[in-house]
C-alpha cells in the first residue's frame, strides 16, 4: 500500500494503541493532523508546544502508552524542550517529532537561513534516541526503534524530525508488524532473582513495600495491592508517588512525611523497593530512616533500569523487569497460599497512622483571614469524590499538600523529580483527555505555578474538560518568600518575590470561557469546590476557584520542611541525615 510518510507514522503509531496527538499544527504537520482527526484521534493543539509535551507525558502516564506531541521548525521544537527534560527526569515515555526544512538546507553554505539550525544536536542530550527521516523507506524501522527505545529499560523521551522533503513522500509499504514482533512487550525478572527474593520474604519478620512513580506508569496498583495483601505489610508513598490504591488505605503511609512511614521504614528487616529510584527523596534507602538496622536490612528492588541496580545502595534481589510482569510473577513464586500475618507493630502503625491524622486535623488553624493554607487544603480536599483525578503544581501549596489532603488519590498527576512550576494544568488536560473526560480532575496550586500556563484554560474549555482548580493565592513566591526570611532575616528585602494581588482568577477564567469563583471564608470552600466538581461534570466545562491565603503561613510554616530539605543532600554528608541543621 502507497501511502504518504505522515500517515504510514500514524499507522505505527496506532498498532502500539496510540489515538492522541498534541501540537499546534502548522505546514508540516497540517495533513496529520487531519488525518489523525479523520481516523477519529484525539488532536490537541494546546497554546503553547511546551504545554502539549506536558499534556503528553501526562496522557502516557494515565495509560501506560507513549505519549505522542509535535512541534514546527525552529520555535515549535525549541518550546518542547522543557517537556523533554522533565519527561526524561520523571521517565515518562513521550515521542516528540520535530518539524524541520528540507535535508538540502542542512549542507547550504549560506548565513540567515530563516527558521532553520541543527535541531537534532540541541536535542540529542535531551533524549534517549535521536533520529531523523532523511527517506521514506527509513521511517519503519526509525519510528519503531523510537517506541522501542522510549519504552525498553528505564522509560524516556525520544525525538524524531521529520523534514519537509520526507514527510508528504509516499512509499509502498510493507505489511504492519505489531509490537511484539519487533520489541519486548513482556518482561519477567530472572527466575533465578525471583526464587532469592522469595527466600528474601519468607525470611523477612518485618517487611515494608516502598512504592515509585513506575507502579503509576505502568498500571500496576492491582498487582501491588495484590503483593501487600500477600505480605500484609506497610506500603510506603515515595512523594512521587503519594497515592493511595483503593482498598489498601489502612496499610498505606508516606515515607519521611508520616510517623507512621518513618516508623515502618526503620524498623523493617526487608524492604521491596517497586518503580522508585531510590534517590534523594527517599535517602538513597540508607541515610535518615534506613540509618537504624542498615547493616541487617535486605533489598528487593524492581526497577526497568538495569543500569539503576546497586548504585545507591546495595540489592540483595535485583529483578529487573515491567512491573506490570514481575509482581504477578513474585506472587505466583510465592504460591497460592502462602500468606502472612501482619506483624502487631504493624496493627500499632495503623494507629499511629489514624491518631496523627486525626491530631493534624484537630491543629489545624481555622478562623484566619486570609485564610490559612493548611485550612485551605482541607476544606478544598475533604470534598473531592472517589473517582477523581489529582494534579498538583506549586512549592508551598504542594507541601502542605503533602501533610493536610483529606483525599487519597489513586492517580495523581504531578513532577517530583525536576519540580517544574507550570506542569499542572497541562497535566490536568492531559489526565482528563486520557479518560475521555469520564472523571473529574481536581488540579490545586498556587498562583505563581498557576501563572505559567493559565492560557491553557482555553484548551480545557475548548475540549470541554472537567478540570476544577483551586489556586492557593498569596501573590508571591511563597517559598522564595521563606528562603529570604531565613537566610536575610525577617526584614529582607525580598526583591521581586511579590507580585500584584489585584490579579483575578475568577475573572482570567470567565475570560477563557471556563467558570471563575473567588472565596474569601473558609467555611465556604468545601461547599464552594464540591459545586464546582458537579458543575464540572454536568457541563462539561473547567472552573477555577480563587483563594486568597495568609502569605507569611505559606511562606514560614509549611509542614515538614525540615524533611523536604533533607532531600538534598549536598547540604551535609550521612544522605540528609542531618540536613536540618544545614541553613
Amino acid at each position: 500500500m502507497s501511502v504518504p510518510v505522515h500517515e504510514r507514522i500514524i499507522d505505527l503509531l496506532e498498532a502500539e494503541g496510540i489515538d492522541t496527538l498534541f501540537g499546534i499544527p502548522d505546514p508540516g504537520f497540517i495533513h496529520m493532523a487531519m488525518k489523525c482527526e479523520q481516523r477519529n484521534w484525539k488532536v490537541i493543539a494546546p497554546k503553547h508546544e511546551q504545554n502539549g509535551g506536558f499534556m503528553a507525558d501526562a496522557w502516557s502516564r494515565m495509560t501506560g502508552k507513549p505519549g505522542v506531541c509535535f512541534g514546527t521548525q525552529g520555535p515549535g521544537v525549541t518550546n518542547l524542550a522543557s517537556a523533554m527534560i522533565v519527561a526524561k527526569k520523571e521517565a515518562t515515555p513521550t515521542i516528540f517529532f520535530g518539524g524541520n526544512r528540507s535535508r538540502t538546507a542542512n549542507q547550504r553554505a549560506r548565513v540567515g537561513r530563516i527558521q532553520f539550525m541543527d535541531q537534532i544536536e540541541h536535542f540529542r542530550p535531551l533524549v534517549k534516541y535521536a533520529a531523523i527521516i532523511e527517506e521514506p523507506d527509513q521511517t519503519d524501522e526509525i519510528i519503531r526503534e523510537a517506541i522501542r527505545q522510549c519504552t525498553t529499560g528505564k522509560p524516556g523521551p525520544v525525538y524524531v524530525e521529520l523534514p519537509l522533503s520526507v514527510i508528504h513522500e509516499t512509499f509502498n509499504w510493507p505489511p504492519l508488524m505489531q509490537p511484539e514482533q519487533y520489541r519486548m512487550v513482556e518482561q519477567a525478572a530472572s527466575g533465578t532473582m525471583i526464587n532469592k527474593a522469595v527466600e528474601l520474604i519468607k525470611a523477612a519478620k518485618q517487611p515494608v513495600m516502598l512504592v515509585g512513580q513506575g507502579m503509576f506508569t505502568s498500571r500496576s496498583h492491582a498487582a501491588v495491592a495484590a503483593l501487600a495483601e500477600k505480605l500484609d505489610c506497610p506500603i510506603l508513598q515515595t512523594s512521587g508517588c503519594a497515592m493511595t490504591i483503593k482498598g489498601q488505605e489502612d496499610r498505606t503511609f508516606a515515607y519521611g512525611f508520616s510517623p507512621a512511614g518513618r516508623a515502618a521504614a526503620s524498623e523493617s528487616d526487608l524492604c521491596i523497593a517497586i518503580g522508585t529510584e531510590l534517590g534523594e527523596p527517599v535517602h538513597m534507602g540508607i541515610g535518615r530512616h534506613w540509618e537504624k538496622g542498615d547493616a541487617n536490612r535486605k533489598w528487593i528492588y524492581l526497577d526497568r533500569d538495569a543500569s539503576a541496580m546497586g548504585v545507591n545502595r546495595p540489592i540483595d534481589a535485583p529483578l529487573v523487569g515491567c512491573m506490570r510482569d514481575i509482581l504477578p510473577q513474585l506472587s505466583e513464586a510465592l504460591g497460592a497460599d502462602y500468606q502472612r500475618e501482619g506483624t502487631s507493630e504493624f496493627a500499632d502503625w495503623k494507629v499511629m497512622q489514624k491518631e496523627w491524622k486525626a491530631k493534624l486535623l484537630d491543629e489545624v488553624p481555622t478562623g484566619g483571614s486570609p485564610v490559612h493554607p493548611a485550612r485551605l487544603i482541607v476544606e478544598a480536599t475533604k470534598v473531592i469524590p472517589d473517582n477523581a483525578i489529582y494534579a498538583a503544581d506549586g512549592g508551598s501549596t504542594t507541601i502542605y499538600g503533602w501533610t493536610y489532603s483529606q483525599y487519597k488519590p489513586e492517580d495523581l498527576v504531578w513532577n517530583q523529580n525536576t519540580g517544574q512550576l507550570g506542569t499542572g494544568l497541562p497535566y490536568a488536560i492531559g489526565a482528563a483527555l486520557a479518560t475521555d473526560a469520564t472523571r473529574p480532575v481536581v488540579f490545586v496550586t498556587g498562583d505563581s505555578s498557576f501563572m505559567f500556563s493559565l492560557n491553557e484554560l482555553e484548551t480545557a474549555v475548548r475540549k470541554k474538560l472537567p478540570i476544577v482548580t483551586v489556586v492557593a493565592c498569596d501573590y508571591a513566591w511563597g517559598l522564595e518568600v521563606g528562603v529570604w526570611k531565613k537566610q536575610i532575616g525577617p526584614d529582607s528585602p525580598e526583591t521581586e518575590a511579590q507580585w500584584g494581588n489585584w490579579v483575578r482568577f475568577d475573572k482570567i477564567a470567565e475570560g477563557f470561557g471556563a467558570h471563575g469563583e473567588y472565596v474569601e471564608n473558609e467555611a465556604d470552600i468545601a461547599p464552594t469546590v464540591e459545586a464546582a466538581i458537579e458543575r464540572a461534570m454536568a457541563e462539561k466545562k473547567p472552573v477555577v476557584i480563587q483563594v486568597p491565603v495568609d502569605a507569611y503561613a505559606n511562606a514560614m510554616d509549611a509542614p515538614n520542611y525540615e524533611e523536604f530539605k533533607s532531600w538534598y543532600t549536598d547540604f551535609k554528608a550521612g544522605y540528609g541525615a542531618d540536613a536540618e541543621d544545614a541553613y
